[in-house]
């Protein structure tokens, strides 16, 4: 096992090549630190074009050996034991999550780590009852399809809920037969480094899980192999944009779901409770490093002073700190790179004479890490980059509105198209407002709610394809049509 904690926390990282860890070619490491102490984790190995090189030719050669041979419920019973295993080393994994991302532990514990094991649990129940299509053409023939693994899968992962949203991928292309390459984000690399030795304990032959540490040159040098057959990627859009040009020569299948600048749409007959609680969530729940954070809060005019007093007042309940104290709501922002760009949209929010009712700065009485005070911006016009750009932090925006038709108008106006909320207690105007917006998901009356067979996904630059349930299952597998004649 090549990661290692020890009192002083000290993680080194190696990729995870056909069953070991192992180190660069060349020797090659980089630095991992503590966002919320700024202090030295460990080194991580280096990977580029000879390591993934390495790991596809490993899975190339896994997917013609036992694991493409082996019986379906046998690797149903695999994939079900690698959650198992996740949730055996729950605290474990919830403390490296969190010293790697600077999220509250208690965060890392009760939704990162559940949420990993049950993306396994679904799918190894879930790859048991996938059928295919039959269709008998009157007397002259009988035409079927078969399923099969699209192959070797390239699997790159943002920083924001590593283990989470590795296994989101993972755990599909596991169950639809095919063989991985995981590259997780340079900033968080230490639970994919664990995942791949318990695929290993679950009974994974070696070759099947891979794992490769390095920065976009890695990435690259995955999404352009000849021998990657998918690319699936959650991220960023301009980084999206990268891969799908890489990929283009080859014409791989690809899977992305990329940014997003939600809206949060509050009419005056709603719950306000309801509204107010769920609100805080959705804004800065993992200090708001979660592509689905309604960001965008729209209030109709009735209700508008009362949601801000509110909402103003709970928002300055939440304590941001130590990630590993129990009462810290909001941690630290994931790196010195990220936590500048946060602090460079408050000035540009000051510049647009934007009205701060909470936070508007870095936190104070923090010697050490990224902190962010949560922060309530008001006064900001439609066109203002901080309304239309994505900040990915604790910081939402504001606006009230008078008509469907305006705020509708506002919502839709935007690149991005991820997620949205609506909350009203009018069923006809929740089912004919939420029917009109451009996004892959819209929640009402509530939010981050979700069910692994549904489809997930963006419209416009959040995403293309969806995942989920079949969704899953179509990206990460091929279907065969065989035409018998009777």
């Amino acid at each position: 096992m090549q990661t290692t904690t020890n009192k002083t926390e000290r993680m080194n990282c190696s990729h995870f090549i056909d069953g070991s860890y192992v180190q660069s070619n060349n020797g090659k490491t980089f630095e991992n630190s503590n966002p919320a102490t700024e202090e030295l984790l460990g080194n991580v190995a280096e990977g580029g074009k000879e390591e993934v090189d390495q790991a596809v030719r490993a899975a190339r050669k896994a997917l013609k050996g036992e694991w493409g041979k082996m019986p379906l419920k046998k690797r149903s019973n695999i994939i079900r034991k690698i959650g198992d295993l996740i949730l055996e080393r729950k605290d474990e994994l919830a403390r490296l999550e969190s010293l790697d991302t600077g999220k509250p532990v208690w965060l890392s514990t009760n939704v990162d780590i559940d949420r990993a094991a049950n993306n396994f649990y679904f799918f190894a129940d879930y790859m048991t009852t996938v059928g295919t299509e039959a269709y008998q053409q009157d007397d002259i023939a009988i035409h079927y399809a078969v399923r099969k693994p699209v192959g070797v899968v390239g699997l790159i992962n943002p920083w924001n809920l590593p283990l989470f949203l590795m296994t989101w991928k993972l755990a599909p292309a596991l169950a639809a037969g095919n063989t991985a390459v995981m590259k997780p984000s340079e900033v968080t690399p230490t639970t994919a480094t664990v995942l791949a030795q318990i695929c290993k304990d679950a009974g994974v032959p070696d070759g099947v899980v891979n794992v490769v540490h390095g920065f976009g040159e890695t990435g690259a040098a995955l999404s352009s192999h000849d021998d990657v057959d998918a690319i699936a990627f959650t991220g960023e859009t301009v980084t999206g944009s990268t891969i799908m040009k890489a990929a283009a020569p080859t014409l791989k299948k690809l899977s992305f779901e990329l940014g997003g600048k939600n809206p949060n749409v509050i009419f005056a007959d709603a719950d306000m409770e309801d509204v107010i609680e769920t609100t805080i969530r959705s804004s800065f729940i993992n200090q708001g490093e979660v592509c689905l954070c309604g960001s965008r809060i729209y209030v109709e005019r009735p209700v508008y002073d009362e949601f801000l007093e509110r909402f103003a007042a709970k928002t300055k309940e939440l304590v941001v700190g130590d990630p590993f104290d129990p009462n810290t709501n909001v941690g630290a922002l994931v790196s010195e790179e990220h936590y500048n760009k946060v602090l460079s949209y408050l000035d540009i929010a000051k510049e647009e004479n934007g009205t701060f009712l909470t936070g508007g700065k870095a936190a104070e009485g923090f010697d050490k890490g990224y902190f962010v005070e949560p922060t309530i911006i008001t006064g900001l016009g439609k066109e203002s980059r901080c309304v239309r750009e994505e900040i990915f932090g604790p910081v939402v925006t504001v606006i009230p509105f008078d008509t469907e038709e305006e705020v509708l108008e506002q919502v839709n106006d935007t690149h991005y198209g991820l997620s949205a909320s609506v909350w009203t207690g009018n069923v006809k105007r929740a089912t004919r407002f939420s029917g009109q917006i451009e996004a892959g998901i819209v929640w009402v009356n509530t939010w981050f709610l979700r069910d692994l067979r549904t489809p997930f996904g963006g419209m416009k630059r959040s995403g293309i394809g969806r995942e989920g349930g079949a969704h899953s299952f179509d990206f990460y597998s091929e279907l065969t049509n065989i035409t018998l004649k009777m």
